[in-house]
């Protein structure tokens, strides 16, 4: 997988949201079959760009997975949603880009599932994208993303840690003031008496005011004030939920519902600008009754942590970066923030 430089995560800080345990890796890929996989495309100084795949098991147009989306503010382009929504199954890994890229990602999707053991006689699959616009940093316009990074990002995905920040989707997207990125988080919990892992990847571009702990954080606030970031009412979030816990596509859809919800307690504005938006599924599709909706609220509970922690990985993980214009968006410095969360900032 491809690595970026390595920086302390919230957990490594101290910072704890909720009582659930995370997974081993406290990432997205502690869900049992599910991959991650990134190919970055960073030409200096205008480009900053790229594309995330999360790749569940083999699924594929004759294995699908169940599914459900949601949708907090619809001011973007999630590629699949209506035979998502429609049919509640995933027949695709699930890509995240940038915004005037989707439409390419989704093509090279099509060409590499056609590719796929199995996949000879498809006549019709429907590709999942979602995209953040990246074009306060990037060179938007010049849609960067081309087939062979898709195909990379793809034939990379991998179980294990997960590269977080200024990678692959991340590349050039920010959040609440600061440089943000890829974050990814875990939760464990109990469900209708087996264990179960439920898993979250952001891709975090959206506005509003930073809230950690309950205590509010900005720029200026952490002394990096300077030049404006992008307009607060724009910017968006794509966020994947995955788990290995036997639900329905209708118990996914709830599920997506809690992920958009979490971005609430990170301080998101749901702008009219912003398109947030959450895709859950289960890897796990069984015969049979599925959990009963009277056991789920601790693995609501579970997505909702594992979503606020993802966001705050993707900001500790993303390095200042200066793109297209002289535009920057700075990092969110790791010893300020425990310096606020301490009471001891600013002096």
């Amino acid at each position: 997988m491809e690595q970026s430089a390595r920086r302390a995560r919230a957990r490594d800080l101290g910072i704890v949201i909720g009582e659930f345990a995370p997974g081993p890796l406290d990432a997205i890929t502690d869900v049992p079959g599910v991959r991650v996989g990134h190919a970055t495309v960073r030409r200096l100084p205008d480009v900053h760009s790229g594309v995330t795949a999360v790749v569940p098991g083999a699924v594929a147009p004759h294995a699908p997975l169940p599914a459900g989306v949601f949708t907090g503010n619809g001011y973007g382009k999630l590629i699949g949603t209506t035979q998502l929504a429609e049919l509640g199954t995933l027949e695709t890994p699930v890509l995240l880009t940038s915004t005037l890229s989707a439409f390419r990602v989704a093509d090279a999707l099509v060409g590499w599932m056609l590719e796929r053991p199995g996949c000879a006689d498809v006549r019709s699959l429907n590709p999942v994208v979602g995209e953040c616009n990246d074009g306060f940093l990037s060179d938007i316009r010049a849609r960067p993303v081309r087939e062979e990074h898709v195909r990379a990002a793809l034939d990379r995905a991998s179980g294990g840690p997960v590269a977080e920040g200024c990678v692959g989707a991340g590349t050039g997207t920010g959040a609440l003031g600061f440089k943000a990125g890829i974050g990814t988080s875990s939760r464990t919990t109990d469900l209708g008496g087996r264990r179960c892992t439920a898993g979250a990847l952001v891709q975090a571009n959206f506005g509003g005011t930073l809230r950690v702990l309950g205590r509010t954080v900005t720029p200026r606030s952490l002394g990096l004030a300077g030049a404006p970031g992008p307009a607060a009412e724009t910017g968006s979030c794509m966020i994947v939920v995955a788990t290995d816990a036997p639900l329905d596509a209708r118990q996914l859809t709830r599920l997506a519902r809690r992920a958009v919800f979490a971005l609430a307690r990170t301080g998101a504005a749901y702008s009219h600008g912003s398109g947030d938006y959450a895709l859950a599924l289960t890897t796990r599709p069984e015969p049979g009754a599925p959990v009963a909706d009277t056991e789920l609220s601790p693995l609501f509970e579970a997505v909702l942590d594992a979503v606020e922690e993802a966001v705050l990985n993707s900001l500790l993980a993303a390095t200042t970066t200066t793109g297209r214009g002289g535009h920057t968006l700075p990092a969110l410095p790791a010893d300020r923030l425990l310096d606020v969360l301490a009471g001891r900032y600013p002096r």
